[in-house]
């Protein structure tokens, strides 16, 4: 069993900061890409980061330069930095990671979902 706990969400003004933790915990044997999604109001879950376990990182257009994903291995946590935000950036952010698990009786190949963090850019 594995879980995904999310972070930081809230309110904040146009051109702040806020910053988005999620830490895995569970039967994991080796985590593999992390990244971070979001979905507003009305509109499909689209990617925003990416992360491999070698640090290799991508990047939405939308959000380049502007937001920064890093992760912790020893840990099992990832984070999105995001600066400079625009009312447009509103939507609840998911946290993903493609993970191999193995406990007692079994072991697998998935990927898992955080529930959500709501991130609301307004004034």
């Amino acid at each position: 069993q594995v879980q995904l706990v999310e972070s930081g969400g809230g309110l904040v003004q146009p051109g702040g900061s806020l910053r988005l933790s999620c830490a895995a915990s569970g039967s994991i044997f080796s985590i593999n890409a992390m990244g971070w999604y979001r979905q507003a109001p009305g509109k499909q879950r689209e990617l925003v980061a990416a992360i491999t376990s070698g640090g290799i990182t991508n990047y939405a257009d939308s959000v380049k330069g502007r937001f920064t994903i890093s992760r912790d291995n020893a840990k099992n946590t990832v984070s999105l930095q995001m600066s400079s935000l625009k009312p447009e950036d509103t939507a609840v952010y998911y946290c993903n990671a493609e993970i191999d698990w193995a406990d007692a009786t079994a072991w697998g190949h998935d990927y898992y979902w955080g529930q959500g963090t709501p991130v609301t850019v307004s004034s």
